[in-house]
Order: structure tokens, then C-alpha cells, then sequence
């Protein structure tokens, strides 16, 4: 069996979760079955089973979209335009798998062209994400064009949590239920383990006598970034807060962010920004020497910066939302922050009270170094015993069997 998987992000260009997802997926999937990997980018690997090639959009379409009001559009014109081009790659595969809108057509194109089983994983949905057309301009309505025109075709849509299951059927009511598979995120159980070193944190200025609160995510509505950095003023005075915040979704929101940063830090407030994207083992060091993980997101799908965080044994505080609630168990593994979204925006209706409320579950652990530590063993031994990613691979495999076996029968 060979699967051919399409994708924005693919090592090193990976900026959020459906990047690392990919990653291990296409290595796990290569022990079982080959795989084929298309995404954006000039990279080229061949590892025993595992062939990837990257792609960029082609130039013709990409000239005279790139300033003025086009420039936010420009890249939803992209993905479709790279989607064409990735979908003649694609006759030679049994199997086509995309990851997020960015790759969907190309799999919705290959099924109709080559008659192939078409899956379609969803790391997040786009009529959940109003915000996104702050990004994506007019381009908004191309990318949820794009979603559900792949959604409502797919043969097979993995959701990444339950909640996630319930988000497209409420989203996409036309989709029959049995065509949504709940196979969950993993991690690398090897690779995300404490350590003690602390080079990274000598390396962005924290400082390693002091006990301190870690965000590690991109400056995007979603992360909810902001509502942390408004917490802060609610903290005990000192306590240092560490913000591995990169890749700003715009402009706009990077300067929005420094604001936030900038009132807080008047306020007394000990924020460290490190505002380039941290490499893997700088992540790992972080996530093992903070005293509280701290996710504030206002959507969230699944939350691997979660399970990330809980492997290296860090407790979490995370809104209670989406797949977050899958993954933390509150009073056990961290503590959920309770979230009440506005029905329009998906933003807290009330956002002094989730700052409040953020803050208080983070001053209770860090009151509390004992319970810092149970916590933090208890979720590195949930990781162990649900997520990894040996076992979402096989899962993953048994769903692309079971779609080739239908084929033949239909044929039969």
C-alpha cells in the first residue's frame, strides 16, 4: 500500500501542530506501509519508505498578487494553484491523505481524476475561525470554499478528538457521522521526556532560580496568547512568565501583542518574550524546567503543545475547550480554565474574567510545588499510555484498509 500525504508544513517548515502531526505520522506510517509526502517547500528526502518532495506554487500565479488588498489573498490563491500541481503527482498512490485546508483540493482532485480512497484529516475548521479572515482577507471565503467542498467529498474524515467529531458535524451537518473516525494526535515518547538541562534558558534570559509560567505557540487569535499576558497583572508581583511566541498570523497582531506585552511589563509584570520559533530540544528544555504550562487558547482542536508539555512532565493550565479537554484531566494532569465564548466570535465574553480566571489556577500550582509534581507525573504516564504514536499509526492504517477493501467490493 502506498499513501500519498499532502500538506503546508513538512520539517523544517513546520510553524503549528498539523506540522508536527505530519512529521511523526509520515515516520510511523513508513514502518508500516510506504508513504509519499507532498508539501510547500524545496525539500527532498528519500528514507526507505518515506519520499518526500516539496513544492512551491507556481510563479505565473503567484505574480501580481503580491501587494495592495491582494496580498492577503494571495495565499489562498496559492494553496489551490499548488493543490493542482501536487494532484498530477498523485495517479501512482492508493490512497490520498490531506492535513488542512492548504492541501484539501489536492485530494478532492485526485479521488474524481484517479478514482482513489480520499482521507481527510481536520486540525481545525474553518467556520470556527472567523478571525482567520483577518489573515486571509477575501481569501477566507476561497479557504472555507476549499474545506468544504473536500469535507463534504471525503471518503473518510479522521477528527483528531472527539470534540473535534462534534465541531464538523455541527459545522458540516450534511456529513454522515460514520464517515468521521476519532484518531488523536501523538507524540514521541523518546524525543519528549524531561531533561535537566538548561542551556535554552540561559540562552533566552530566564532566569533558573526563579519558578516560571510557559506559553510555547504562534501569536494567532486562536492561541489566545494575549489573555495570559493580561493575566499577569493578576499574579503575585515577580513571577516570571515565559512567552515562546512567534510567527504572528499579521502584522497587526504581532504589534497588538507587544501592547499587551508592553502594559503588562508596566504594570510590574516579568515577561520574557522570545519571539523566534524555538528549536525542538530549546522546546523540550522549557517545557522541563517551567513550573506551570500554560495554554490559554480560545479554540482548539486538539492542543499538542499540551500532550508536548505533559511528556516532559510540566502540569498544564488550559482552557476548557475542544480537544484540550481530552487531554488534561483537570485536578490530575493540570487545571482547566472554564471558558465562555462569545457565540459570534468564539472570543471570551467576558475577558477581565478569563484573565482572572487564568491567573488563579496558575497561582494555585505555582503555590504549590508538591502538586506541580504529581501533576507533572501523572500527565507524562497519560501520554505514555494514550497517545503514542506507534499505535495512531496502526489505527490510521486499519481506517486506509478498510476504505481500499470497500473500493473492491464496490468494483466487485
Amino acid at each position: 500500500m502506498r499513501v500519498g500525504l499532502i500538506t503546508r508544513e513538512y520539517p523544517p517548515e513546520v510553524y503549528g501542530g498539523a506540522g508536527v502531526h505530519v512529521e511523526y505520522l509520515s515516520r510511523e506510517l513508513a514502518r508500516l506501509i510506504e508513504v509519499e509526502v507532498h508539501c510547500w517547500g524545496t525539500q527532498r528526502l528519500v528514507a526507505g519508505n518515506l519520499h518526500v518532495r516539496g513544492d512551491e506554487p507556481p510563479p505565473e500565479i503567484a505574480a501580481g498578487v503580491d501587494s495592495g488588498p491582494a496580498v492577503k489573498f494571495k495565499t489562498a490563491v496559492d494553496a489551490l494553484a499548488l493543490n493542482l500541481v501536487q494532484m498530477k503527482e498523485l495517479g501512482s498512490i492508493d490512497i490520498v491523505h490531506t492535513h488542512t485546508w492548504y492541501a484539501a483540493m489536492a485530494g478532492f482532485l485526485a479521488k474524481k481524476l484517479y478514482g482513489i480512497p480520499f482521507v481527510l484529516t481536520t486540525h481545525s475548521l474553518e467556520p470556527l475561525r472567523a478571525w482567520k479572515a483577518e489573515q486571509l482577507g477575501s481569501g477566507y471565503a476561497m479557504s472555507s470554499w476549499m474545506e468544504r467542498t473536500a469535507v463534504l467529498d471525503a471518503d473518510a474524515i479522521i477528527a483528531v478528538s472527539n470534540g473535534t467529531k462534534a465541531d464538523i458535524l455541527r459545522a458540516y451537518p450534511e456529513v454522515d457521522a460514520a464517515k468521521v473516525h476519532v484518531i488523536y494526535n501523538g507524540i514521541d515518547l523518546k524525543q519528549y521526556r524531561y531533561t535537566p538541562h538548561t542551556d535554552a534558558l540561559t540562552k533566552y534570559g530566564v532566569d533558573h532560580t526563579k519558578p516560571y509560567v510557559l506559553f510555547v505557540g504562534r501569536i494567532t487569535r486562536q492561541k489566545g496568547v494575549t489573555h495570559l499576558v493580561d493575566a499577569v497583572r493578576y499574579l503575585a508581583p515577580g513571577t516570571q512568565v515565559v512567552l515562546c511566541a512567534g510567527a504572528p498570523d499579521t502584522p497587526e497582531i504581532a504589534d497588538e501583542m507587544r501592547v499587551h506585552v508592553e502594559a503588562a511589563r508596566a504594570a510590574g509584570g516579568n515577561i520574557i518574550c522570545v519571539e523566534n520559533m524555538t528549536t525542538k530540544a530549546e522546546a523540550i528544555e522549557l517545557y522541563s524546567n517551567c513550573a506551570v504550562f500554560c495554554c490559554p487558547s480560545v479554540y482548539e482542536p486538539f492542543g499538542i503543545i499540551n500532550l508536548e508539555a505533559m511528556a516532559c512532565g510540566a502540569p498544564v493550565v488550559a482552557s476548557a475547550v475542544g480537544g484540550i479537554l481530552e487531554v488534561v484531566v483537570d485536578g490530575v494532569t493540570g487545571r482547566l480554565v472554564p471558558f465562555d465564548p462569545d457565540p459570534v466570535t468564539g472570543f471570551p465574553l467576558d475577558v477581565d474574567r478569563f484573565a482572572r480566571d487564568l491567573a488563579a489556577r496558575i497561582a494555585e500550582l505555582m503555590a504549590n510545588p508538591d502538586l506541580c509534581a504529581r501533576m507533572g507525573a501523572a500527565g507524562r504516564k497519560r501520554a505514555e499510555q494514550t497517545f503514542a504514536w506507534q499505535a495512531i499509526a496502526v489505527q490510521t492504517v486499519e481506517l486506509y484498509r478498510g476504505l481500499l477493501k470497500q473500493g473492491t467490493a464496490k468494483r466487485d
